[in-house]
């Protein structure tokens, strides 16, 4: 990679993210962190603002307004491809924000790449077991629940068929056994539980922070369920 794609790619990555790491810098594009730091300085010279924060790393200054980004047709392609994965997988919360940021894309795209994209939308399909559930509304809800540490309420039935009312705080999304299942601790239970999320009834974001304070990591509870990871 030459040094102005890699000036290019670095300015991209300081967009995707609110602060990001020399280290993570360096590995990303495969160079020693003294060359971070003279690409940064260059990236300062051009007159974009770039302030570094302790502890936390490199970041844009707020409010500093960058024109969109360009995509190589491979980029196009590779989000085109998944377009069928979260029409299959998601629910109908995450189908209409993927399809608004697809939209997005296709707009910065140059006339000779949306025709290849346009060639080549109705010749990739997917075909998924037909008991997958996904005519809910709740993931782009739980993201934000689980981003923001907001205490949900939820109403659930079990395998029983049972409902009872929940107030939970979600910790993640995992998605086994071709079901997404989101992991929160209960109040009601007073432990963490495994809630599958076609089977909520009634979602709402309380808006009320978590009340437990060490929440244990989804990467260790995840080694309690019954897959393979």
């Amino acid at each position: 990679m030459n040094r102005i794609d890699r000036l290019f790619g670095i300015l991209t990555l300081l967009q995707s993210k609110k602060y990001v790491t020399g280290e993570r810098i360096a590995e990303k594009f495969h160079i020693s962190v003294r060359t971070v730091y003279r690409d940064i300085k260059a990236l300062c010279e051009q007159g974009i603002p770039v302030s570094f924060e302790q502890h936390k790393g490199y970041f844009i200054v707020q409010g500093y307004f960058l024109p969109p980004v360009s995509f190589t047709t491979e980029e196009a392609n590779a989000l085109l491809l998944i377009e069928g994965l979260v029409y299959g997988l998601s629910d109908k919360s995450i189908q209409v924000h993927y399809s608004n940021a697809l939209t997005k894309v296709k707009s910065v795209l140059r006339t000779f790449q949306k025709e290849h994209i346009e060639n080549l939308q109705d010749r990739i399909k997917l075909q998924l077991p037909p008991f997958i559930r996904n005519d809910f509304e709740y993931l782009s809800v739980l993201q934000n629940a689980i981003a923001e540490k907001h205490i949900l309420y939820l109403t659930y039935k079990n395998l029983k068929e049972e409902t009872t009312p929940r107030m939970t705080e979600p910790i993640g999304l995992i998605f086994y056994a071709f079901n997404w299942h989101v992991i929160a601790w209960c109040h009601l239970r007073n432990d963490y539980r495994d809630f599958k999320v076609s089977r909520i009834l009634e979602l709402k974001d309380t808006g009320e922070s978590f009340k437990k304070a060490d929440h244990i990591l989804l990467n260790d509870y995840m080694k309690s369920l019954p897959v393979d990871y």
